[in-house]
């Protein structure tokens, strides 16, 4: 693990906020189908739980991976 590159501030360069925006979206998609056709159960609530750690997983790779320095 590169701690001081994991542990660093990424603002965003050009092309990445469009690409968080659709993860995002994405995301909310399958959030709504989800709590639409699933009962309220305490799976349900991993399942939204676990679908926010994917975005948020998904747009850390982008930001910790093509920061400045890695383009």
């Amino acid at each position: 693990m590169d701690i001081e590159n994991t542990f660093t501030y990424h603002p965003p360069v050009p092309g990445q906020t469009e690409r968080y925006e659709a993860l995002r979206e994405g995301g909310r998609v399958l959030a709504f189908n989800i709590n639409g056709r699933c009962p309220d159960c305490r799976e349900k609530s991993v399942a939204l739980t676990k679908l926010q750690e994917c975005i948020m997983w998904a747009n850390a790779a982008i930001a910790i991976n093509e920061n400045n320095q890695n383009l």
